[in-house]
């Protein structure tokens, strides 16, 4: 593993006899990349929304540091600054909290009254933070959590911000996709530049310019803040978040983890690779290429390389994607955090049709022949049923059902992660089929063979649906949180997602091969059988 890896383990993977593994795609450093900023060391900070951590990467050596983990006191944080004595204060979009972690590790939480929370700076001594939604504030908070100064309200989803050389404070609005500046002691706001790409940044260049990052359309623009002059520096892929500079040099972050620099002519260069947020669910689809599900993004692995397909920026996009089933050549079948299933046709003129909606953190799904589609709802403890858009209930009073197969007997098989069993539903009722388990999440069945990833246990198991005679084929998986680690809850990021939980997927190609969501390294890996 690179030095400063998002996970890493001293036990190595166990194979069961006749079961050969192999990792297709490399482990992610980070957890996606979000808020950036460049700490006294020189060092850039960078805020992991979905992996509830803190980095710091050297940009000379590509080491990385962890200074908040997961599972420690600050959870998914959006953005980062600096106070004057070096204290780091972080925002916490999904818990409406603002933090302040000091150079001796503690934290304490400043407000916990700030939804959506993101944009933040400190400009002599005085803390300024923005919440990024619809009708988000802009705001002075006390260090000391006394009651805020509202210097803008009603705004539409302001995010990443800067005090410019002139002493104004600088601020992108996405919603109405510009950029505005106010005095950081009150006044009329003042529009800069309009007409972007989605500005979901704003910093300044040593002569005094706005550098802006630009999500919807993956450019860095910079801008002159007395005309409202463009100039493209570079254009990336769509998902870029932040920026910073180290000295004169200039840095961008996007969704998927990736830390470039941008040079001149428009060129630039990786300080570091990204990669997969998660993994989630996955599936083969009708072409014999696998399909993943990972959030933000929906990825196609054609010849050992990842290839995007949508994402939440996408044209006809499904959303953020958290279960996906091929069913029909062209054809993925999804659900998402935002509580809707849809069939999902990519392409040039990708289109999504949405089947049903309106539910509670969605995570697997299948069909069968007749379009009859199956899903688990996490939120209510049901798995669902629709058919010519009709929605039923086959059961509830679940404890956290997420992955969902259909049995040799056309009986729909549940894993009851809360419960740590595998379920069947029929028409007489819920029955057990594997019981013992921790944390099952995606499963599988592979001819008379029931594959369960259990990520508690950090295994692959399989159950004969004949004899029930169960069998470890793989242990110690990257799956699941680390060893240790009890990760809290991400709430979601409205109105982009919901609720983001975790999804161990799993899926097999025509082949046998077996694929897996290795979601704690981000890879996913191949195991092969010895028949």
């Amino acid at each position: 593993m690179s030095q400063g890896a998002r996970y890493s383990s001293t036990t190595a993977i166990t194979l069961a006899d006749g079961v050969r593994i192999e990792r297709l795609t490399p482990p992610s450093r980070l957890f996606g990349a979000n808020g950036l900023r460049t700490g006294a060391d020189n060092r850039i900070y960078v805020a992991q929304v979905a992996g509830s951590t803190i980095s710091a990467l050297d940009v000379t050596t590509g080491d990385l540091e962890t200074i908040s983990a997961k599972g420690s006191d600050i959870i998914a944080p959006d953005d980062i600054a600096f106070d004057l004595d070096g204290n780091l204060i972080a925002t916490e979009y999904m818990d409406a909290r603002v933090s302040m972690r000091g150079k001796d590790g503690r934290t304490r939480v400043i407000r916990d009254d700030v939804p959506g929370a993101n944009g933040i700076t400190v400009h002599r001594g005085r803390l300024f933070v923005n919440e990024c939604r619809i009708g988000g504030r802009l705001m002075e908070l006390p260090l000391d959590g006394s009651a805020p100064h509202i210097l803008q309200d009603n705004l539409p989803m302001p995010n990443a911000m800067e005090v410019g050389p002139d002493g104004l404070l600088y601020y992108p609005v996405m919603g109405t996709n510009d950029i505005w500046r106010i005095d950081p002691d009150g006044g009329v706001p003042e529009r800069v530049a309009g007409d972007l790409g989605v500005p979901d940044s704003v910093k300044f260049d040593a002569e005094g310019f706005i550098v802006s990052t630009q999500v919807q359309t993956g450019e860095v623009l910079r801008i002159d803040p007395r005309t409202g002059d463009k100039q493209v520096l570079a254009r990336m892929a769509p998902g870029l978040d932040n920026c910073t500079f180290v000295g004169n040099r200039l840095f961008v972050s996007s969704f998927t983890g990736e830390i470039t620099e941008i040079l001149t002519g428009g060129d630039t260069r990786e300080i570091l690779e990204g990669g997969l947020m998660w993994p989630l669910d996955m599936t083969v689809g009708h072409d014999g290429n696998l399909y993943l599900a990972d959030g933000t993004y929906l990825y196609v692995l054609r010849e050992g390389e990842l290839h995007q397909i949508a994402s939440l920026f996408s044209p006809g996009t499904p959303g953020y994607v958290r279960g996906v089933a091929a069913v029909g050549p062209g054809e993925l079948l999804c659900t998402t955090s935002t509580g809707e299933i849809s069939y999902y046709r990519p392409g040039p003129d990708a289109q999504t049709e949405v089947v049903a909606q309106g539910f509670d953190q969605l995570y697997g799904v299948a069909a069968i022949a007749n379009r009859t589609i199956v899903a688990a709802e996490l939120g209510t403890g049901r798995v669902l049923s629709i058919r010519a858009q009709q929605v039923s209930v086959l059961a509830s009073g679940l404890n956290a059902p997420m992955g969902v197969a259909f049995g040799p007997d056309g009986a729909v098989l549940v894993s009851e992660s809360g419960a740590g069993r595998v379920v069947s539903i029929s028409g007489s009722g819920v029955d057990t089929v594997v019981d013992g388990l921790l944390t099952p999440q995606g499963i599988l069945v592979r001819g008379k063979q029931l594959l369960i990833v259990d990520v508690g246990l950090k295994a692959l198991i399989g159950v004969d649906l004949e004899t029930r005679v169960r069998r470890t084929l793989a242990s110690n998986l990257p799956v699941g949180a680390p060893p240790g680690i009890v990760a809290k809850p991400l709430r979601g990021t409205p109105p982009f997602s919901g609720p983001m939980g975790p999804f161990a997927g799993i899926a097999a190609g025509p082949d046998g091969t077996v694929y897996l969501s290795a979601d704690a390294d981000g890879s996913v890996l191949a195991l092969r059988f010895s028949e």
